[in-house]
């Protein structure tokens, strides 16, 4: 897939708010801070003007952000979760949009999880992945920041995703915002995701 235009569809703030259209979407998941800005700008060619926007704040994101793409399929950034300086009620909050999204939107075509390389997997990384499953939502989990690792490390880094989060090694993508490793391989990703839509 090229990336030829890309727009700012808009903002969900409650589960009730009417959605920004009716083409497929691929929903962008992960903790708060795992890189989750920088890699949708990467992926969609803006590293100039930015179109995530990128905060050293985590839980910066508080709504599901809507990106048109090709005016084929919406990119949707999910806010981050594990913030621990969320308050109680904003964290529910965003757990019940989120939630209530997954599982409600029948145009989700997929989740792409991220995860941070230089961690493990959370128990709450293993609780949303084997949360879309559940839901029978086809899930890629993309490896960010993998340009702090070295050759082993990133073979031993992949090997405990698939064991942690018990997928399998297909499942699994190694990205860097940086390098721009994994982007074309991401895109394909989200080109079989939206299918012939």
């Amino acid at each position: 897939m090229k990336v030829r235009t890309v727009e700012f569809a808009g903002s969900l703030f409650e589960s009730s708010a009417p959605l920004p259209g009716d083409l497929p979407q691929v929903a962008f998941s992960g903790r708060s801070n795992v890189g989750k800005s920088s890699l949708i700008n990467v992926l969609l060619r803006r590293t100039r003007k930015k179109l995530a926007h990128v905060s050293a704040t985590p839980g910066k994101t508080r709504s599901l952000n809507f990106y048109l793409v090709n005016d084929r399929f919406f990119l949707v950034d999910l806010p981050g979760f594990g913030f621990a300086k969320a308050s109680s009620r904003v964290r529910k909050s965003w757990k019940a949009l989120v939630e209530n999204y997954l599982v409600g939107e029948p145009k989700l075509r997929g989740v792409v999880h991220l995860v941070d390389a230089r961690h493990d997997p959370t128990v709450t990384d293993l609780e949303m992945v084997e949360f879309l499953a559940e839901k029978g939502l086809p899930t890629l989990v993309v490896l960010t920041k993998m340009d702090k690792l070295k050759h082993r490390a990133r073979e031993r880094t992949v090997a405990t995703a698939v064991e942690k989060l018990k997928i399998d090694e297909d499942q699994v993508l190694s990205c860097s915002s940086k390098t721009g490793e994994g982007r074309e391989e991401l895109l394909a990703a989200l080109d079989d995701l939206i299918g012939a839509d």
